[in-house]
């Protein structure tokens, strides 16, 4: 068995796009290939076919790879649900929360579990394409890391590191890297690649040239910023940050920037509709008047976040776009917003007997509860077929889930509707990929959907990655130095 680790001088130098670029382009050349993430950090969660979840990303990477999600391919999950704690996910399932103070004791204790989802899928395919998380140059976390260079030696995969040249000093990010590596975690690297190079490639010869004379490594290309990363889903929060309050021409569909905003992938499919103009709303800005719609994310905390919206105004915001016949739509957590009232009478999510009042739009209360529900969907709403996924803790009641938002698999309700179309709420993630329910949504505010199905968009532009990344990086030797593995050990 083989395998090949991609790890990165920082965070959010592109190593989950590249990682999915990989699998893409190791598939079509005929290679049955897996994803692998020992330790990921993300409310961005996707449902598997094996009832679990795992980062977002690696399901995208799974999906480039031509495979269906599963819990292996992300065995640790850890997801924020306040500023020193996370909820720990293992192999798919929820299995306590962890704070800053026993993080480290706790993740050493994981490597065993990593190491055996690693050796399930190494037994299953021809290569493993893994991704590290943030930086093994952060060296104050080496003790106990399973994520970075604490897998790769365990797992003796080659390493190959990322340095980001679009953010500036990447020379010195690469090579300060291998300095304050422990030589045994250095050995380990074999070659670098840089990423988000924009301009003449021939400009940066003599860096490329350094970065290899001062550390000893292969250079394995100079990937260029392409526009096919733009039609990918973003796992970091970081994005949203950055493109904060950015708009275009077309019609407004705002959404407030929830501090624990959760599977915010849910509108890329927006995104890429170019009569929309799709405004993510900072702290401190107030919901736009001009919005013709509101969607109101998920979020890994409904009752911190929902009081973070009053904190902001946005509740007298939303409000006031309502009684203006404004349209808004709820997602998860957003939906749980859309009610009377969020009580957490078991401390699911904090301080046991915590309630918030909502928003009031529907007749609802939600409770939450002890049991999560993970599950795949097929559904239709305003006569659309779609496919999404549930993830979420809590049920939602009242009178209002009597005019239900969607059918699922033909036998149950999900969410509701107001009397006139213009409120939604749902539990089903995803289900705006689906191009006739994104037109049916799009409808009730005066817009015509052009994009058609956001599952097709992310397939071609992981086409246009592979293709990029075998025009700019040497992927056969990226490709004989994971499969060297096999003749080495």
């Amino acid at each position: 068995m083989s395998g090949l680790m991609l790890q990165g001088t920082g965070s959010d130098v592109g190593k989950s796009i590249l990682v999915a670029g990989l699998c893409r382009a190791f598939a079509n050349r005929g290679l049955k290939v897996l994803p692998f993430k020992p330790q990921n950090m993300s409310n961005n969660a996707a449902v598997t076919s094996d009832g679990g979840e795992i980062g977002r990303a690696q399901a995208l990477q799974a999906l480039a790879a031509r495979v269906a999600p599963h819990t292996d391919m992300n065995p640790v999950l850890l997801k924020p649900q306040a500023d020193r704690t996370s909820q720990l996910v293992v192999h798919g399932k929820v299995r306590g929360t962890l704070g800053s103070a026993n993080f480290r004791e706790a993740r050493r204790n994981l490597l065993d579990e990593v190491l055996q989802s690693w050796h399930r899928l190494e037994a299953a395919c021809d290569l493993v394409v893994v991704e590290g998380a943030g930086s093994p140059a952060e060296i104050n976390l080496r003790a106990g890391d399973i994520a970075n260079m604490g897998f790769a030696r365990a797992a003796q995969v080659p390493v190959v590191l990322v340095g980001d040249i679009d953010r500036g000093g990447v020379i010195a990010a690469l090579a300060g890297t291998r300095a304050v590596l422990d030589p045994e975690d250095a050995a380990m690297i074999e070659g670098f690649i840089v990423n988000k190079f924009r301009g003449d490639p021939a400009l940066f010869e003599d860096g490329y040239a350094e970065i290899a004379k001062r550390t000893g490594w292969c250079g394995y290309g100079v990937m260029p910023w392409t526009n096919a990363v733009a039609r990918l889903p973003s796992e970091d929060a970081v994005v949203l940050e950055r493109d904060a309050g950015v708009g275009r021409a077309g019609v407004m569909v705002a959404c407030p920037m929830l501090p624990r905003i959760a599977n915010f992938d849910d509108l890329d499919p927006l995104k890429a509709e170019p009569a929309i103009d799709l405004v993510m709303v900072p702290p401190g800005q107030p919901i736009p008047a001009s919005a013709e719609l509101v969607v109101l994310p998920g979020t890994k905390a409904t009752i911190a976040d929902m009081r973070f919206v009053r904190e902001q105004g946005w509740d007298i915001d939303i409000l006031a776009h309502r009684r203006r016949g404004g349209a808004v739509l709820g997602i998860c957590g957003g939906y749980q917003m859309l009610g009377r009232s969020i009580s957490d009478p078991l401390g699911v999510e904090g301080a046991k007997g915590e309630s918030v009042a909502g928003l009031g739009l529907f007749d609802a209360e939600t409770l939450l509860g002890a049991d999560k529900t993970l599950r795949q969907v097929r559904g239709s709403a305003f006569g659309a077929i779609f496919d999404g996924y549930e993830i979420h803790v809590g049920e939602t009641t009242g009178p209002a889930t009597d005019l239900p938002f969607a059918l699922l698999e033909g036998t149950r309700f999900d969410g509701a509707i107001s009397t006139d179309g213009k409120v939604m709420g749902t539990y089903c993630h995803g289900l705006l990929a689906s191009g006739a329910l994104r037109a049916a949504v799009l409808a009730a505010i005066g817009v015509k959907s052009i994009a058609g199905d956001h599952d097709l968009l992310i397939d071609s532009a992981l086409d246009d990655l592979a293709a990029q990344m075998e025009e700019h990086l040497d992927v056969g030797a990226l490709l004989e130095l994971g499969l060297a593995r096999r003749v080495a050990r």
